[in-house]
This record gives structure tokens, sequence and C-alpha cells, in this order.
């Protein structure tokens, strides 16, 4: 018979004999001894030996079923007598949590009733069961190692949501998380637990004691004397906090610890709920039986029995054997459905069958027990034994003992995949059972734990320090040797996961039905589904662990299949260059749920985009079924285009949120729509007429078959409606394509947000590495007397310790685990499947709307990983094909984040988001210039578009980054005052060195030269932008100023405090783009023969003496803020704001040709707002104010005057001084050049020579011959056709947003210059 279970089709009703012509029917074969002598041998009797056997009667089959029920009834009555006398137990059998009144909180109970997950601050549960005399046990096995409290208490104990067990006088709890035990008041107990670990609670009720086991070894007896006698009763219970999770067996499976040492009971001690004892004695000896069967053979030529080994036992349809095992099965089927017999008994014989080692493929043996399982059980029998067999070895995995080797986790892993390699099994619990692996402790396997000890300037860790002592050394080598053991038995293990994740993606095995792919990938797009539904309850989803876990498994286990695909078809593509053909996304065959697309809702897609679906891609939707759309998904489609969508992520760090309203019923029929459309294929050739219109079956994901996926007969299956400029290549196993597409969905619900915590506990090691260290300098600094002090850093100095130690063990975990080599590699891969998927997409023109956005996010997230998660063990240089795939992905990013057919807001603002990012660092800016010209021209067109209208902040920065290094003052990192200030993350990417672009530089030069208009819109929008984000910045500090000097106690608020250094931050930065600006192409403001020159030179005039003004008048307002250094204004300060502002000074006025500093100079003096005091406090003259007569004239609007005195100003150098020095230029000696210090002082001698001439050349103004609007210059334009006037400055302004005229809202048509007649 096959392994396959396809051979023989007895059923166990057949094999039964129902008379004696049936009897000699079948044993036929054999003489009656023979036969007496087999069944004698397979149910021996308990008296038997030789004498007897001389002596009993010969035995066939008519009399077996007599002789089986009599040795099974042995010992029953006992067994029963004994059960009857078990005392000190009040409540219901089987035992399990009371989940109807004996809870406080909210909680989260599984379906069986023994697992439960905390879900509010701290709830509380106990079982149904008490007991008052006697010794008892139960265990909990721990799921998460969070706080959780977990004993005993009475039914008179009153819990809340911050009193639990342990916590009140009648209930008692161990704490591994905190190592404590519980009875109103605490001390220390017990060891640290860990997820994956087994808690024994054990109480003896004769001595008043109350013991806790971890993992089979006692902890000590926790409490004694403990409260009995009468009306006094004791419940399991515990307490646990808000996503804490356990599950507890009170005995409805063989209890676990202490498995090599004793079997319950123990000394007394008797699990809450009693073992099956008389169904455990008759499975053990059916058990017997089966063996004796498969031990022994028949020798018909000499009618004798021969001993054989089992393990070469084959099931080949003999009468007399299936006969005998008919009769076993007929007791032993239904014992195997109750999960206590399949965990004790069937699972450790099937393990002892494994037990030799070797491969999997070497124990055939399991293949044939299967085989006769589905013959003579019935099929709800197998399955619920097969169902029962796979959770107690998931059980068995999770919360196994850790031994150096993992050697029971791959034990129980082999067993997993000998069971998947039978085929019929394997299809049953594809269609019913979940598969899922945990990890848990690790002292046995990283026995010696190091972390770094030796940091340079900027914090790091150095990773093999000059001055490393010898015990550092050899600690460091140990750890080292350590985590490279442990990655090796992680490799066996995931190597096993890996084999059954192949079993699963078997394709050929369609004997006995659908192929078990087919049936994993609908099981797995059913899973995607209800991950992707349930994102907001978390409870409700697979744990992010499993998901990081299973992906790269899943990763592992596809591209092999995919190439032994391009192996049989080698024009197929290779694995290495794996993409998601696009018409996946349109043709309706995969279901995408309610995941929003590129170009917004499906329902509105179809509609708009249906004329080019059946130009570009041969599909037409019937028009009966778009009518078919109701009048709410209408207003939805109305309102998608403006209404924005709520992605709260940043793009280039942690998954994008899925939105709350994408939950909407409506919303889900409107991306269901297209999936039940009719669609219909044409064929290019055909002359020009009516397209025959072929329904396409579109069925449920549960529903569909092979055909539906992979096609037949001219039926293209997932990849209809191929575009017409799609290569008619084959890429690959259609269902493997579409588990690709649901690996990169997986990625992005979870495993990418997993990642990124992941690296906190790398981040935590560094902390407490450093505490450690600075905990030993004050050691070694303690003065002797001091003992006091020196006992409270010994004690710090063991916590960090003990800290260190676990963190060190886990991070070595997580680093095999998760950040390995192989696992950057299998990301990278998703990077670049992300990559091609996109490119392809995009060719197909509008039709790329039609992409799910997750595509574009795993993209920008996978290289966020690969940059910032797995350095530095390991880098991205050291990937194939790095720098090309950088490339190509800022093709897509620079493309894409003003891409029309993308009509997400906030979407195309994270795509903004990750260009910013991307320019930041030198590889990646690099990048960046090698995408092809055109590209790279088209990318800044779109940066200098108008800022108004919309996100303008993400491209300033992405500007300013291009600049910063080229700057006046610009090449710092961080700001001089914030030098010695620890840095939140030296990995932000406004922390990054100076990398400007001059190749990007000379794009915005040519393009600002070339196009006026667009030139002048793109400088007034950032001057306007400067003026609005500076005002706000000066209203805010006066709020923070006058809350400052109440005489009550006040708080700022720190959002209001975000928003103002957030105002700072704009306005510097929108200062550098303007001096980027000018130093690019100065002709926009000096070369008045442009239309808008003089007004836009006269505009930014303005502001920069509005800017210094404010910063630089003594004893102001900034200055007041500064010197408060409130937390949240750290960036808040002079230097960067001053150096912008001197940077498009020196640019205008002292590198300008003569023409243009002269114009710059003229325009800048004649500014009512302009003090050449503030040009002297750049360089630390002018120490007193100079209030020239203008300025008393003319005050600036908006200027706070305080009476009360405020505090002295503080240097940059001096942070901590009383009295602040001058401000000047002349301090940064290591940010501003001398010859950037010399330009500044020459430009002060241009300025002070020009404003004397200017104030002997002024003739006196009447006032009416100054502007009605500004009172600053005099009358020189009249406007048509209404002949009001004003200054070109005003009017100019005026005209670049409104054309109505200022006093009479007349439309102005022309503007003529004004000259006064005498």
């Amino acid at each position: 018979m096959s392994s396959k279970g396809g051979g023989t089709t007895l059923s166990r009703r057949n094999c039964r004999l129902s008379s004696d012509t049936h009897t000699a029917t079948c044993t036929g074969l054999l003489n009656d001894k023979l036969l007496s002598d087999f069944l004698y041998h397979v149910f021996p009797t308990t008296n038997q030996g030789p004498t007897v056997a001389l002596l009993r009667k010969s035995l066939g089959f008519q009399d077996l079923t007599s002789h089986l029920d009599k040795l099974l009834s042995e010992g029953e009555s006992s067994e029963e007598s004994r059960d009857q006398a078990v005392e000190g137990r009040l409540g219901p059998q089987p035992v399990v949590l009371d989940h109807t009144s004996g809870f406080e909180g909210l909680l989260f109970v599984d379906d069986d009733l023994l697992g439960v997950i905390g879900h509010s601050n701290f709830s509380s549960i106990r079982a149904t069961t008490c007991v008052y005399t006697g010794k008892w046990i139960y265990e909990v096995l721990i799921s998460s190692q969070g706080l959780m409290q977990i004993g005993w208490c009475t039914l008179s104990c009153r819990f809340n949501q911050e009193e639990g067990v342990g916590d009140t006088p009648d209930s008692y709890a161990y704490d591994g998380n905190r190592v404590r035990k519980w009875n109103v008041t605490t001390t220390n107990y017990g060891k640290s637990w860990a997820a994956g670990d087994i808690v024994s609670c054990l109480i003896d009720l004769d001595e008043g004691s109350i013991t806790f086991c971890l993992n089979g070894q006692s902890l000590g007896t926790a409490f004694t004397n403990i409260k009995t006698g009468p009306g006094v009763a004791y419940f399991p219970a515990i307490s646990l906090s808000f996503k804490e999770s356990v599950a507890f067996n009170f005995g409805s499976r063989p209890l676990r610890y202490p498995v090599s040492l004793f079997t319950y009971p123990v000394d007394g001690y008797l699990p809450l709920q009693d073992p099956p004892t008389a169904d455990l004695t008759k499975a053990h000896k059916l058990l017997g039986f089966i063996k004796n069967v498969l031990s022994t053979a028949i020798d018909l030529q000499d009618d004798q029995l021969l001993h054989k080994d089992p393990a070469v036992w084959r099931l080949h349809g003999d009468a007399t054997v299936l006969l005998t095992l008919a009769h076993i099965f007929n007791h032993f089927a239904p014992l195997m459905c109750k999960v206590y017999l399949v965990e004790d008994v069937l699972m450790n014989f099937l393990l002892g069958i494994l037990e030799g080692g070797g491969s999997v493929d070497e124990h055939p043996l399991i293949q044939q027990l299967l085989d006769l399982f589905w013959l003579l059980m019935e099929d709800y029998e197998v399955s619920e034994c097969l169902k029962q067999l796979m959770m107690s070895l998931l059980r068995a995995y999770r919360f196994s003992p850790i031994i150096p080797d993992l050697g029971f986790q791959i034990h129980y892993l082999r067993l997993t995949t000998a069971i998947l390699h039978h085929e019929k099994s394997r299809k049953y619990l594809l269609n019913n059972t979940p598969l899922r692996v945990k990890e848990a402790g690790l002292e046995e396997l990283i026995p010696t734990t190091w972390w770094p000890t030796h940091f340079d300037k900027e914090g790091k860790a150095e990773r093999e320090p000059e001055d490393e002592s010898a015990d550092e050394r050899v600690r460091r080598r140990a750890y080292e040797r350590g985590c490279q053991r442990l990655k090796k038995r992680i490799e066996v293990v995931e190597e096993l996961q890996v084999q059954i994740l192949r079993l699963l993606l078997n394709n050929k095995d369609k004997s006995t039905g659908e192929a078990s792919r087919y049936i994993f990938l609908n099981k797995f797009r059913k899973f995607l589904q209800e991950n992707a539904s349930n994102r907001g309850h978390p409870t409700a989803l697979c744990p992010p662990e499993y998901m990081v876990c299973f992906l790269h498994r899943l990763i592992t286990a596809v591209r092999s299949c995919w190439n032994d695909t391009h192996r049989k078809s080698v024009s197929s593509v290779r694995s290495e260059e794996a993409y998601v053909p696009p018409q996946l996304f349109y043709n309706g065959k995969v279901d995408y749920f309610d995941l929003q697309r590129l170009g917004g809702l499906l329902s509105h897609l179809k509609k708009t985009l249906k004329d080019d679906l059946a130009s570009k891609a041969n599909i037409l939707i019937d028009p009966a079924e778009i009518q078919t759309t109701s009048m709410d998904d209408l207003d939805e489609d109305e309102e998608s285009g403006a209404a924005q969508r709520p992605v709260g992520a940043a793009a280039m760090g942690g998954a994008l949120a899925r939105p709350s309203w994408l939950s909407s019923p409506t919303l889900g029929r409107a991306n269901r729509f297209l999936s039940t459309a009719a669609v219909s294929l044409m064929t290019p050739r055909r002359p020009l007429s009516q397209p025959e219109k072929v329904k396409v079956r579109t069925l449920a994901v549960e529903q569909r078959t092979e055909e539906d996926i992979e096609g037949s007969h001219g039926n293209d299956g997932l990849l209809l409606g191929r575009p017409l400029d799609e290569p008619n290549q084959q890429v690959a196993d259609k269902s493997l394509l579409e588990i690709v597409d649901g690996i990169v969905m997986m990625y992005n619900l979870s495993v990418h947000q997993q990642l990124g915590k992941m690296v906190v506990v790398s981040d935590d090691v560094h902390e407490y590495a450093v505490a450690l260290k600075d905990t030993d300098e004050k050691i070694a600094r303690c003065p002797t007397p001091r003992a006091d002090i020196l006992d409270e850093l010994q004690k710090s100095h063991k916590v960090f310790s003990e800290k260190l130690n676990h963190l060190s063990r886990r991070l070595a975990w997580i680093n095999a685990t998760i950040y390995s080599k192989e696992k950057m590699l299998d990301v990278y891969w998703l990077l670049c499947v992300c990559i091609r998927t996109i490119e392809h997409a995009d060719n197909t023109g509008s039709l790329f709307a039609f992409t799910p956005e997750f595509y574009l996010n795993v993209a920008m997230n996978a290289y966020s990983a690969l940059k910032n998660y797995f350095s530095p063990a390991h880098s991205m240089e050291e990937l194939p094909g790095y720098e090309e795939t950088l490339t190509r992905l800022a093709a897509i990013l620079a493309k894409h984040f003003a891409d029309p057919r993308i009509v997400g807001t906030d979407f195309k603002d994270s795509l903004m988001q990750a260009l910013a990012s991307y320019v930041c660092y030198p590889q990646s800016l690099r990048a960046v210039e090698r995408i092809p010209e055109e590209q790279r021209v088209a990318m800044m067109r779109n940066l200098l578009a108008p800022y108004e209208q919309r996100p303008w902040a993400q491209t300033n920065w992405i500007l300013v980054r291009l600049w910063r290094g080229c700057g006046f003052g610009y090449r710092y990192t961080r700001l001089p005052h914030l030098l010695k200030t620890k840095p939140e993350d030296v990995n932000l990417p406004s922390l990054q060195k100076p990398c400007p672009s001059v190749l990007l530089q000379r794009h915005m030069a040519e393009l600002l030269s070339t196009d006026k208009d667009m030139a002048a819109s793109f400088l007034n929008s950032v001057l306007n932008q400067l003026n609005w984000a500076f005002s706000e910045f000066i209203g805010m500090i006066q709020e923070i100023q006058q809350a400052a000097e109440r005489p009550e106690r006040n708080f700022v608020n720190a959002r209001q405090l975000k928003v103002c250094a957030t105002c700072f931050d704009l306005s510097v930065s929108l200062l550098r783009v303007l001096e980027m600006t000018v130093t690019l192409v100065p002709e926009i403001f000096l070369d008045w023969s442009r239309p808008s020159a003089e007004l836009l030179l006269r505009r930014l005039a303005q502001l920069l003496n509005q800017v210094l003004n404010r910063v630089t008048a003594e004893k102001n307002l900034f200055d007041r803020v500064v010197n408060l250094r409130l937390p949240g204004l750290e960036s808040v300060d002079h230097y960067p704001i001053l150096v912008a502002v001197t940077g498009i000074l020196v640019r205008v006025l002292v590198d300008g040709d003569r023409q243009g500093t002269s114009r710059a100079a003229s325009v800048l003096l004649s500014d009512p707002c302009f003090q050449l005091h503030s040009i002297q406090y750049l360089l630390g003259e002018g120490a007193e104010p100079s209030f020239s007569s203008s300025s008393t004239a003319c005050p600036v609007v908006g200027a706070v005057v305080s009476s009360v005195a405020p505090p002295l100003p503080v240097s940059p150098g001096n942070a901590g001084s009383s009295e602040r020095k001058h401000f000047s230029l002349h301090t940064y000696t290591d940010y501003i050049s001398d010859h950037e210090k010399n330009k500044v002082e020459l430009m002060l001698l241009f300025l002070t020579e020009e404003s004397k001439q200017a104030a002997a050349c002024t003739a006196p103004t009447s006032e009416e011959d100054l502007c009605p609007i500004c009172y600053a210059h005099n009358i020189c334009a009249v406007f048509r056709p209404c002949s009001h006037k004003s200054c070109k400055a005003c009017i100019n302004q005026h005209l670049m947003n409104n054309k109505d005229c200022f006093f009479c809202k007349a439309t102005i048509t022309g503007v003529d210059d004004y000259n006064k007649t005498a």
C-alpha cells in the first residue's frame, strides 16, 4: 500500500466479522493452530506460560471479540473504586475557567475555557473547582513574560483593576516577572520566567503550605500556615495585565513537569481534574497489541511465527493481519479522539519511532501507520485524532525545556514533518489545523554573556578596543562562540520548518483530490484577510513574532519551489528576478479585501478607467454590473478625491496604519465589486467589432480550484488581461505569484513593525552597558568612609549586571533568528520584488492606479529595515546589486511622489518623506544622482512647484538637504549649543553629515533661469511661507514669555513648545532655500530686466530686516525665551537663523557684480525697518542699542516691550554662565571660516558707507507723497483704469495674488509710472 493513502479502500466497518461464513473465508490461508498461536501472541493473557499454552483452547476470530473484551476489562473495577475514594475537591469535571461569575476586568477566554488573555489594566479570573483538603496541583503555560500573579484564592477574595491574586488576605501568588511572592505584602521569591515556561502550582492543605515550580524545578515553599478549616476552600486563580496571556492545564492533558523524574500523582499530589485512568489503561494495552502485530511475521511455509523489526513493517493487505488490526481499532479508534490519550499514548509512541535519528524518509513506519489509521478508523475519528495530535505537538514545541542543542524542539518538528509527508493527512490538516511556532528561554544556550564596555566619542560601542582586558576578551569570544552554536542549532530548526512548508506547497499530489498547494493558498489568503480586517483588535491577530518567522520560512520555501519551476522551464523567470505581474491588481482574480489602491476606491477606478482596461488589457466590464453600484458607493467615490486618509506613520519607519474609516461596509462592497463584475477577454488581432463577452467564474477564496488559479485551454487564470506592452513570458506558477503577493501583504501588516520593535533590545543593551560602566567609575571614586553610598552603588551594579545578562542572551537570540545575514537577504529579496512589481505596473500607464498602496509602502519600509535594523552587524553594501537597487528605488520615489495617478494626499506625503530621508545619506543621494537626467529634472521641477495648496515642509527639507554643506556656516551636523547634549538617535536623517548634491543644484539653477514664471511663483510661495512661519514663531514665543513672567506657577503645553520649535526650524530652512536660490541664480533678484526681480528683492529685504530686528535687538523677546532653556525648544538659538540671514546678505551685497550689489544695497537701505546695528550685531559690535530716527518712526509690527527685566543671555561657548557675552560670529571658529568672516566685515563696511551716502542724498519727503499702503516709499505707480496710486513694491506684490484695486476693487488692467508734476 502506498504512503499516499490511496491503495486500499476497505473501511473499519467492512473489516468487522459479521458471521462464521466470513470467518472461514478470511482465515482460509492459515490453519487453525497457526492462527490461534498468532492471536495469542498478539493478545497475550496475564497468566500465559508454557503449561498454560498447552491447555488453552484454540482461539479464532469468532472468539476474538470476547477474548479482547476480557483482556481490556481486567483491573477496571479496582481503578474505579480508587477514583471514588478521592475527596477534598468541590466543583464540576472537567475543570475550566469560570467565565460566568469568577472574573474581574476585561478578559478574552479561549474556546476551551483554559486559555486567557488580559484586556484591561489588571484582570483576574478563577477556576470552576476548589479544594479544601489534600494535596493538589495544576500547571500554567506562560505565553508572554509580562506582569502576572498566579496562585490560589478563596471565594471571599474581592479583586479590582488595581488589586489581584496575592493582594488580599486569603490569596497567594507567584510573580515571575518581578520575581516575587504576594500575600498582601511581598518578598523576593523564585526565578524570572519567560515565554514558553511552565509554572506548577502546588497546595498542601494538610500541612497548610503552597509551593511553586518552574519548568519542573521547585522554587521552595512559598507560604506556610495558610488558612484552612471549615468554610475555607481554594480556587486556582490568576491576575494578569494588558495583553498578557497564559494557558491552564488542570489535568485535561498530561501534566508536563517533572517529566523525567516522576509521574503524577507524586507524594500524594493530584491534578484538579481526574485523568481518564481506565481509558488510559485500555489505550496502553491496545497500543501494546498493535506493537505485537508490527513485530510479528507469519511464515506460511514452516507454519511458525517469526519476530521482525517493526520499522520494516508494511501494510500489504494480508487478510489475517487486517482483521486482527480491525478488532484492535474497534476499541482503539474511539479512544484516540480524546486529547489526553493522544498526547500521552499516541504522540509518545510516534516520537519513539523517530528516536533513532536520521532523516524523516528513513522512518516509513509512520507513513504505514497513518495509512492504517485512514483505513481502519472512521473519517471523523482519524480527523479528530490528527487534529489533537498536531495541537499536542504545537504545545510540546512551545513549552519544552530548552537544552543547548534544542533537541526537544527538533524532535517535535521531525514528527510534524513525518506526518505531513503523508498526503491524505497533509490535506486534511491544511484544511483544518493551523501551525505556529514560538521560541523560549536562553540561559542554557548562551552560558557566557558579554556586552560592550568601551565607547568612542560619539557614544558608539567599539568592536575590538585596543585596551580590552584579557578577561573581557575571553568573555567576548566565548559569547561569540555561543552565538555561533545557537545559530547553527536554530538553522536545523528552521530547515525543518521550511521542509514542512515545502510539503504544504506541493502541487503534484493530485491523486486524492486538489493539490496541497491550492488548499494552502486559499487558507493563506483567508489568514491574510483575517489579519487585515482585525488590525484594530490585536488579540484577534496572529502574534507578530509568529508572522516574522512565518514570513522568512515561507520566502525560503517559495523561492525553492520557484527555482524548481525555472529548472523545468528555462524560459521562465528566476526567483532572483521575481515580480508580481500587474494584471493581478485589476482583473479581479485576487481579492485585496479593503486595502487601499493608489488611485483610490476600486469601484471608482472601474468606472473611470473602464476604457483603458479595454484598450490596454483587453478586459471589458459589463455595464449592467457597473449600474448595480449603490448610491452610497457613488457618494464615497465623489468624496474620496477630496478627503484625506489619516495615514499616521513616517515613510521610512513603521508600517502605515490602516485608517479606521476603511472598515466601512460600503467600502468593503466597493473593493469586492471588481471580483463580482463580468470580465471578458478580447482577441487583439481581430478586426474591430463588438467583442464577445466571456463571463469569468469568480469565486470566494475558499472555493477556488486549481483551474481558477492556474487557468487552462486559453484561460490565463490569475494572469487574465496581460497588458499589450507586458512581455509574453512565463513568470512562474501562478499560484506562487499569489503567494508572493501575500508575502508582501504580510510584511506590510505587521512584520516590519515587529522588526522595528526588536531593535530596542540592542539599544537597551547599549544604555545599560553605559550605565554599568558609569556605576563602576563611581564605585572606584567612592570615598571609603561612605559605606552607605558604596552599598547603594553596588546594588545598582547588581541590577544592571542582571539586566545585561538577560538582554545579552536575548540579543543573541534576536541576532540569530531575526537579524542574521540570511534574514537580511530575505528582506532584500522582498524589496527587489516590490521594485520590479512597481516598475512593471508603472509601464501600464493609467492602470498603475489599480496597484495596492502596500507595494510602495513595503518598498520604502524594507529599505528602511535594511539600512537601520540590520546594521552594524550587516551592511547593505554587502548585498548583491546594492547600488543598482538603490538607484531603481530612487527612480521610483523621484517619479511617484508627485504622480497624478496617486490620489491619496497622505500617501503622497509619505513618499515625499521617504525621498527626504533618502537624500540625507551619501549612498542613497548618489543613487538619486544616477537616475536618468530626464527623471532628475522632472523631480526638481516638481520640487520647485509653488508651495501653496500642497504639503511643502518636506519639499523644503529636501531642497535644504541638497544645499547643506554649501551655505554660509552650514557645514554642521549638530548645532553648536547642542554639542554637549546626547542626541536622541544618531541614525536620524537630520543628524547625518552634510552631503550636498552639486548635480541637482545645477538642475535647479537651470530650471529657475529658463522658466521665469515658475521661478517667480516658487520664490513668491517661499517668501509667503517664511512670512507665515516666522510670524507664527514670534506670536508663540510671546505667549511663552508671558506665561513665564506670571507670578503663579505655569506649565507651558508641550505641544505648544513643539509647534513653536517647528515654526523656528521651518523659518531657518526657508531662509536656507532662499540662500541656495540667490547663490545659484542671483539674477532672479538682481537682474531687473526680469518682470518680478525688483519686487522679489524688496520682499526679501523686508523679511530679512524683520528677522534681524527681532533676533538682534538687545534684551528682546527672542533673547528671553532662549535663556529660559525650555525642554522642547533646544533648537531655538541665535546661530542657525542669523547665519542663514547672513549667507543671503553676503551673496547679494559682496559676491555679486557691482550693479547687482548696488541695487541690493539700495533696496535694503530703503526699507524703513533697516538698522545698521543689526549688521554690527553679527560681529559683536554695537553692544549698546542705537536707534535711528527711521526705526523709531516705523517700529516692527507686533513688537512687545516688557517692563520686567529679562535674565541676561548666555553665550554659546559658556551655557552655564550667568552673564552672557555678546553674540559674535567670531566665537564660532569651528563653524565659520576666516574667509566667511572677512566677507561679513566687508559687507558691514560697504553698508556703512552706503548708508552714509543715502542719508546725505535723501531729501525730506512730504506725507502726501508717501505710498498710502506702506507709508515707506514714495508714490511711483498709477493704476489703469481707476488712476489710484501707490508705490511699485505694494502694487506688484498685490498683483501676484489679486487683480483688484486696493481702494475701489476695480479690475486693474495695467500699471504706469507716476511722476509728480512740479
